[in-house]
């Protein structure tokens, strides 16, 4: 007897990253929605059989899509622009922050059995985070509270993420759980996603219109590491370690704009490229199979930025599958009902 799939609705569904590795963990995408028109159009190049819709959530009808779609899983990752350190000094949007709190209506009406939240950690700081938990449990859900930085589940990137985990009939995961199924132990370095082969255009280290302040980065990194090592610059965001990392350890948190400069050499001279779009998808998990066709390159670099590690999301699917109960669970009726 062949095992079913275990169906799964995404919400703020981006680029499709989350819903890749639901798919390689035995997930079916029945539905994904995102505000950016952008993002699914590359969400239904990456999963032609899914449904897309193009709407800000609070603009949909939950208790319509609710009557074509009843998934075993609701998949979501709320904006998270608002919670995240990368804002720096600019103030919270709390119309982006109560993006959480509106999926509320989405679960209600749909009553899948399981519910996964991911978003930055810091959103645990936020005075209505203990609100959309309890809401969540008000509606008959068994939320565990998770912190999981991908690089643990075999993702060459240190991101660490929030994720809530509920389920509706009781069973609880913790971290230590989610580990021991992830086969991939050691840790992947970001020398792994580089594609060392390329003929990306880079220009000398040393050049007359180069910002000081890249130097700086790269002159540190020199000073640890000698000359004709090849390394990182990280720019933007908080910066607690000069401003560079070595390729040894997995990347750094892959952002929406552009952040990461790879310095390598030539006959004893440093020059400096950005990171491209493939690579940061290797990044972020895509693996060869996902396709991100559509966009500029900026807009493919914020496609990464705001996904979900493939990775992380496979082992959590592989959990729910483990303790998932076998009887027939309907699909999503036809798009027409939604008309």
């Amino acid at each position: 007897m062949t095992e079913r799939s275990t169906t799964f609705v995404d919400l703020f569904c981006g680029a499709g990253l989350g819903a890749r590795g639901a798919v390689r963990g035995g997930g079916t995408p029945l539905l994904g929605v995102d505000s950016w028109f952008l993002a699914t159009k590359t969400y239904k190049a990456n999963f032609p059989q899914a449904e897309v819709i193009t709407e800000y959530i609070e603009k949909m009808s939950a208790e319509q899509i609710g009557k074509c779609y009843k998934p075993d899983v609701l998949l979501t990752s709320p904006e998270c622009t608002s919670h995240s350190i990368a804002r720096g000094a600019k103030p919270a949007l709390e119309s982006s922050r109560e993006t959480a709190i509106g999926i509320i209506p989405w679960i209600e009406s749909m009553k899948p059995r399981w519910v996964i939240i991911e978003n930055v950690n810091r959103m645990k700081k936020w005075n209505r985070h203990n609100e959309l938990v309890k809401a969540i449990e008000d509606s008959g859900y068994t939320v565990s509270d998770l912190n999981l930085n991908a690089a643990d589940f075999g993702t060459p990137q240190a991101r660490k993420r929030m994720f809530l985990v509920c389920d509706r009939e009781g069973s609880v995961v913790s971290r230590s759980d989610l580990l021991r199924m992830t086969k991939v132990q050691p840790i992947i370095s970001a020398a792994s996603i580089i594609d060392w082969n390329a003929d990306y255009p880079a220009g000398k280290l040393y050049r007359p219109t180069r910002a000081k302040a890249t130097i700086e980065r790269a002159e540190r990194a020199m000073a640890n590491l000698g000359r004709n090592v090849p390394f990182i610059i990280v720019y933007y965001g908080s910066d607690y370690a000069g401003g560079w990392q070595s390729l040894d350890a997995p990347l750094r948190t892959v952002t929406t704009i552009d952040r990461f400069g790879l310095v390598t050499w030539k006959s004893n001279e440093p020059y400096l490229r950005m990171l491209q779009p493939t690579e940061l998808l290797r990044a972020m998990g895509g693996g060869k199979e996902h396709l991100l066709p559509y966009g500029s390159r900026r807009e493919k670099v914020r496609l990464c930025g705001n996904g979900v590690c493939s990775e992380v999301m496979t082992i959590i699917f592989r959990w729910i599958r483990a303790i998932q109960h076998q009887a027939p669970t309907s699909l999503a009726a036809p798009p027409a009902c939604l008309a």
